[in-house]
This record gives structure tokens, sequence and C-alpha cells, in this order.
């Protein structure tokens, strides 16, 4: 089956009504047999209805004709959809009915006037142009309830190639859309594929001897034939692969439609997009994540996760041409990956929805082939249970989506992420998935550049991801031995945590059904008992404190700042005489800079503050770094307010908490916020506010998120009391509050 067959089917359905208009005596003038629909793009499957209208002037009479002209139509088996109308009939019937107005763009002549068929056409496009802006709304939520109610193509166990996400419906949509003249699509591609989806229902036909466009489970091997692939498998896969690909296209032309009617009607566009630059050449253009002008991808093997994780956290478009373009020419990532790539591959997963637009660019345009090669072992790989709504691969990203919402609540985000993504890796191997996953998640892990105790984390998250879904539904809580089974394969209260998380996301992903209330209370009352059976309470990360010798020039009342070179980025160490907000405008100091911050500790020794900061951003010049300082201090440079929250507001609240338990001398802050510049400053400045001195600090960032540990003192006594550590707590959390 092929195009040429569908236009062999076309051109005798067109004899055979161009006969039957002719042997009735339709009217050569004032009136005309149109194909509308999938006839009248001339593609006919084998056993496709036949959607024509006798559509005349006003004034001109058919009633005779349309008696006659259906019966030998019906005589010859056809099956026909047929309706009369006039002129402004049509156009009315286009006005009223979406549907209908679709099937009137890809309007053909069969017989009679071909005037009335050119009007009739010329009509309709015109018209559909003109009322573009008002109908595509309409239309939006139209195509949405289809796929909420058929479900997407690449996932449904019996695909529709019709009406699902993804299928033939879509396409005709797309087509409509570039017909507004509002946006444009990748003809090539779009055409390419949806030519693709018709072979495939072609052959649906024909293995069902009857019109259908649902493929059920027991016609694969079939359909694989008659295609000419290798198996029922393959023939999954290359129709689950049509369907992402209109879905991805479809997707990436709604958000183009939607930027366009955002703007006003009168709006004729710039002469050259305005980019509004986001990180190193990387910046967003009309919605979409697009290269500038400093982008040097041959040298910056981090550009292309730069860029995804941007798009994703913006809830952009990352412009495919821009994917393309970096996969062709991004330097190729060293092993293990630098501290960057593996933050921003973090930041990508934790994105939240964003994530998923994004990566659909990502496979679509090859790229996750550059950094997950892994991805292809689970790639449109249909899950052996029935309850899972997605395949494998989809259902990976899923569980990330899901896992973004819980990373406030666990110590290593970054790891229950990379967990997350790495869970199922395991799956379509000959042994059990979990265990086949283990050691593919440990050398990915180890490629990412993670340290040694994070890649034991992940893997032994890979390998027990269903122990506490499967043990706390199977096995008695209140048995010691289920206890001590969970504890003795988890082995720590860190890992336990985390591992709730992910069975938490997991399940969620899995099915709406697949995390109860009655579920969700026996994994949460067996990690509980668990948790009493381990070291439970976290612990705190160590502050590492240095005896260091202080330059003369600090002894002197100044400050010293020195740069070394640490990696890919580099390590800022600054000695100054102590004081309330010596941190908060060391922390202003690279926030204003644009220096993003991955970690620091800082410490007092004697009457002098020190603190290393490790930044991700070389070459840096130490004399730039002192003037910025000196014009904080000197208030020349008004910190508070260039630095103050704005924008959208943070998926997720920050946690601010006190840890009584921690220390003896001191009242231990710890704060988990989402990592954006300038959250160290708002931090100390808070506090400083409060006359709060900040005695050590240890900051970390984890992917998207910054897990800071603060150890306050009265600035003249010992610990806070517990109202002065509440009001401590409340300020923080009052600055990392976003303001819109």
């Amino acid at each position: 089956m092929s195009a040429a067959d569908r236009a062999q089917r076309a051109a005798a359905a067109d004899a055979l009504c161009s006969g039957a208009y002719a042997d009735c005596g339709g009217p050569d003038v004032g009136a005309a047999l149109v194909a509308v629909g999938g006839y009248g793009r001339a593609e006919l499957a084998p056993y496709s209805d036949l959607d024509v209208v006798l559509v005349s002037d006003e004034g001109v009479d058919i009633r005779s004709v349309a008696e006659q002209v259906w019966y030998p139509l019906w005589d010859s088996g056809a099956k026909l959809d047929h309706s009369v109308r006039t002129l402004p009939e049509m156009l009315a019937a286009a006005e009223g009915d979406l549907k209908v107005a679709l099937g009137l763009l890809d309007v053909r002549h069969l017989a009679g006037d071909p005037a009335i068929t050119m009007r009739l056409r010329t009509t309709m496009l015109a018209h559909w142009r003109r009322s573009a802006r008002e109908r595509l709304p309409a239309l939006r939520d139209l195509v949405r309830s289809r796929h909420e109610l058929v479900g997407e193509l690449a996932h449904l166990s019996v695909p529709d190639l019709k009406e699902a996400e993804g299928g033939l419906r879509d396409a005709t949509v797309l087509k409509a859309l570039v017909a507004t003249w509002l946006v444009d699509v990748p003809h090539v591609e779009v055409e390419r594929t949806r030519l693709a989806l018709l072979d495939v229902r072609d052959m649906v036909h024909e293995t069902a001897g009857r019109a259908s466009d649902r493929i059920a489970p027991e016609m694969w091997s079939d359909v694989a034939h008659r295609l000419g692939l290798d198996d029922a498998r393959a023939a999954q896969v290359h129709v689950r692969e049509l369907g992402r690909r209109i879905t991805h296209l479809s997707h990436l032309t709604w958000r183009r439609v939607e930027a366009v009617l955002a703007r006003p009607a009168s709006y004729r566009g710039a002469r050259r997009p305005a980019l509004a630059p986001l990180a190193p050449g990387v910046a967003l253009s009309a919605g979409e994540v697009v290269l500038d002008a400093r982008a040097r991808p041959a040298v910056d093997p981090a550009l292309l996760l730069r860029a995804a994780a941007l798009a994703a956290e913006h809830d952009a478009v990352l412009a495919p041409a821009t994917a393309a373009r970096l996969v062709r020419e991004c330097a190729p990532l060293p092993t293990p990956w630098p501290t960057e790539v593996r933050q921003l591959l973090v930041r990508l997963l934790a994105s939240g929805r964003g994530l998923l637009g994004v990566w659909e660019t990502l496979e679509e345009t090859g790229a996750l082939d550059g950094f997950l090669p892994e991805w292809e072992r689970i790639r449109l790989l249909p899950h052996a249970s029935a309850i899972h709504r997605f395949t494998v691969d989809r259902h990976v990203v899923e569980t990330c989506v899901e896992a973004s919402t819980l990373i406030r609540s666990v110590a290593r985000p970054d790891v229950l992420m990379v967990a997350a993504l790495l869970h199922d890796i395991g799956k379509g191997s000959l042994t059990e998935h979990s265990v086949a996953g283990e050691p593919i998640a440990r050398a990915a892990a180890e490629r990412m550049g993670f340290a040694p105790d994070a890649v034991d984390l992940i893997a032994r998250l890979v390998r027990h991801h269903l122990l506490l879904a499967e043990t706390a539904t199977t096995r008695d809580p209140d048995d010691p031995a289920t206890v001590e089974l969970v504890a003795s394969r988890i082995g720590s209260a860190e890992a336990l945590g985390l591992l709730v998380a992910l069975t938490e996301a997991d399940a969620r992903a899995t099915a709406p059904k697949a995390w109860s209330s009655w579920r969700a209370g026996l994994i949460q009352d067996l990690a509980r008992r668990a948790s009493a059976a381990l070291d439970s309470g976290e612990p705190l990360p160590a502050i590492v404190v240095d005896d260091v010798d202080v330059p003369r020039e600090v002894r002197r009342g100044s400050a010293s700042i020195s740069v070394e070179a640490a990696g890919d980025g580099s390590r800022v160490t600054v000695i100054a005489p102590d004081r309330v907000g010596l941190l908060a405008d060391l922390a202003a100091t690279l926030a204003l800079q644009r220096i993003p911050v991955r970690a620091a500790r800082a410490w007092a020794q004697d009457q002098y503050g020190v603190s290393v900061w490790e930044v991700g951003e070389p070459d840096l010049d130490p004399a730039v770094l002192r003037q910025r300082y000196e014009a904080v201090v000197e208030g020349r440079v008004d910190a508070a307010r260039r630095l103050r929250p704005t924008g959208p507001a943070a998926a997720l609240d920050p946690s601010v908490v006190i840890r009584p338990e921690a220390s003896d001398q001191s009242t231990v802050l710890e704060v988990r916020a989402a990592d954006r510049l300038g959250v160290i400053h708002l931090v100390c400045a808070a506090l400083a506010a409060l006359d709060i001195a900040v005695r050590s600090a240890h900051v970390d960032t984890l992917g998207p998120q910054a897990v800071d540990v603060f150890y306050l003192q009265e600035a003249s006594a010992g610990a806070l009391s517990d109202q002065r550590a509440a009001e401590a707590a409340h300020a923080v959390r009052a600055a990392l509050t976003v303001v819109g």
C-alpha cells in the first residue's frame, strides 16, 4: 500500500461520482459535486467512506439531481456520507461547526461547475484565515478534549490511528493551522510522517477486512508482515514512533499558536526577534530557547543541557533547530562529566511538567544519544503490565516529573532525580529488570561524575525500587523480620528517605490508582518502622574548618579575595574581619556578577571570617570581585533591591527549619530552596537584619535545590532563644518567597 494506491482508489471513486452526476443530468453551471475531508485530499483507504457534497448557487434548484445522484453510488457498494447545500449554507455550516470548517479546507472538484468549486474553496480558505484568531482557541479545546478522551497513540494498548493524540486527525489539524498563515510547521517532516501513518491505516483496513482505525493486539503480526517489518514488536515501535513524532510537532505548533494569540492582532512582527539572555550562550525568543551570538558549541560541552534545562524551567520550547545544531556541533562530553553538566541534567529532570516537551525535542532530534545512550534500551518499549498507562520511556519521564515535587523531602535531590531517570533502565532484559538495571545505572552514574557514595545510592535505589511497594503489600509489618528485610537491604536512613520518595513517584507515574491512600499508608508505615530500626535522624553536613594564615591587609581591617582554578569553575577564598552581614555582602558580590555558587563553607577564625566558595565560572578576576564587594559594603550598589526575588512563583515553597538537636553551642538553621542567584545573600541579609551572626555555614547545590545549613549565634552571646530562632526562620522564609 502506498500513496499511489490511495490515489488510484480516489481516481476510481472520482470516475464513479462524476459518472453518476452526468447520468442524472446534473447542471454544468451553478452547481457542483465536490469531495471533502480525506476524500477531498484523495487519500482513500481500502474501506473509506466517500464524503461528498452537492453544492449550488442560491436559486439553483438541484433537488431532482440530489434525489438521483446518490442511488448509483449506493448501488456500487460505496459507503457514502453526503449532503446538499447552497454556498451560503456551506459558509454557515462552517461557521457553526469547527469539524465542518476543517473538512471544507480540503474541497476538491468532482463534477459540475468548476467555478462553484473554486468559489467554495477560496471562500472557505479566506474565511478560515480571517477568523483564525477567534476560532483557534475553540479548536485547541476541541483537540485537547479528544486527547483526554482517546489517549496518546504512542502509549495506547489498542492504538487509534485517527483520533488518538499523534494520529491522523492531529496531522490534519496541523495542515489547518498552517492554512491560517499565523504559524508554520516543518512541512517535510509532517507530510512524511502523515503519509507513513496513512500506509499503516491502509494495512489495518486490509487486515481487518473493514474500515477500522484501531490496531487490536492480535493484528500486530499481520500488520508487520504487510509493512515488511520483522515482527509485531517492530511494527509497534514503528507506529508508536510515528505517533510520537506527530505529537511532538503538534505540541510545538500549538505553543507557537499560543504565542501568536497572546500578541495583539495589530502586531506585525519585529524585523529581528528580541533575545532575552538566560545564561552564557542561551537566550529566550518568542517563547523558545535558542542560542545567542555568544554560543560556542564546539568548546562548550554543557551548552545542550544548559539550553534544555533553561527551556524546561521556563516552560518554554527548546527550539528543534537549536537542539539539532547542538547535536551536530557540541563538543563531546568528557568522562566523567564536569560538575556543571551533571547539575544541569539534574535541573532538567527536576523541572516539573516543563520537562515533557523538552524531552520530546531531545528525543526527536537525537540529542539523547549524546549524553544518555542507555535510553535506547527502553525507547518506545511497551510495559508488560496493563496497569501502566505509558510506554516504559514515557513512564520514566513521568516519574521524574512526580519526583520533582518531592525533592524538599530528601537529603539528596540529585540522587533522587537520577534514580528516577534510571529506575526502569533494565526493562526489556531477560532477567528481572531491577537486577539488570543496577549495573547499568551504576555505570551511567559513574560516567555522570557522581562521587562513589552517590553512585552506590543510585545503584541501590534502582536495585530495590520495588522493595517498599512489594513488601508493604505482601508481608506482615508487625513481624520483625519484615522490618529487618527492608533495613538490611536499604542500609541507611538517607537511602530509605530517597526510596520512599522514589516509590511514591513511580506509583503516581504508573496510573492514578497505583498510589491509593491505602497503598500509601502501608508503605509509609513500613518506612517508619524501618527508619526506627536504622539510624534515623538525618545527619547534617559536616562543617569543615581549616586554620588559615590571615594576610597582613586583613589584620589591618581590609579583605583578602583570592581565586584559583577548580575543574570547570573556580574556588574563591575570602578572609575579612568578622562582622554581622559579612556573608550577605560576599554572597551579593557573587550574585551581582551572575556567578553561580555550587558550594560554599564559612567559619569564624578568631576575629576573622573565612569563606571558601566553589563557583561555576572560570577565569575570575579577583580585582573585579574586590571592586564589586567594596561597592556593596559602601552602599554604592543596592544589593537588596537588585537581588529581590521576582517573577513566577517557584513550584515548591522553600523549606526553612530549625534543627535543635544538631548543636549545643549554636542554633542550626536548615534551608532548602530553589537554586537561583542570590539565595545565600537573601538568607544572610535577613539574618543580619535581626543582628544574628552566622558562625559557620555549609552551602551546597544539588541540581535544582540549594541545601544550606547555617550555625547561628547572637552577635554577643550564644545560641538563639526559641523565640529568636522562630523569628529567624520566619524572616528567612519571607525573604525567599517570590514576589510577583
